[in-house]
């Protein structure tokens, strides 16, 4: 069952972010989000690369694009949002017991997320990015944070050739 909520929750998360990133003028507040002319499959590997080539496992991988059109007529969909829309979800045990130790409530970031997707009206434009982690109710907890974000945005910048 927690795996379940975890997927439903990063799902949500994701499919929100990317779906504002890409009707918004602007990116939502608390996502980044980078464009790559690269097709998706060769933005999605450069996420998986960036992420096991620094040690870190990836233990889950959501294909939010094709559970949306799996369940459109389910619920009355009448547009196709993604051509493609995918999550990798890891954890690192370094940097998450430095969140945890800092403030045990920072649990709830964990594990890390980014995702990649291509829309279904902007094909050749792959978008890949992730969520900030904020809160942190101390400067330790922060900083811990801070240090998360900017992996994440490492990750998301590679992946993105940037």
């Amino acid at each position: 069952m927690l795996h379940s909520f975890r997927l439903v929750a990063a799902a949500a998360v994701v499919a929100g972010a990317a779906m504002g990133a890409g009707f918004a003028a602007a990116e939502p507040a608390g996502v980044t989000v980078y464009e790559s002319q690269d097709s998706f499959d060769d933005v999605r590997q450069g996420v998986s690369d960036a992420i096991v080539n620094r040690g870190f496992v990836i233990d889950y991988e959501g294909r939010i694009g094709e559970m949306l059109n799996r369940t459109a007529a389910d619920v009355g969909a009448g547009k196709t949002v993604y051509e493609h829309a995918d999550f990798l979800q890891f954890c690192s045990a370094t940097l998450s017991r430095t969140a945890m130790e800092a403030d045990p409530a920072n649990i709830a970031f964990c594990p890390y997320v980014v995702f990649v997707y291509e829309l279904a009206d902007q094909k050749g434009t792959t978008h890949v990015g992730f969520r900030h982690l904020q809160g942190g109710g101390s400067e330790d907890s922060t900083k811990a944070l801070d240090t998360v974000n900017a992996l994440l945005d490492e990750i998301a910048k590679e992946a993105a050739g940037q």
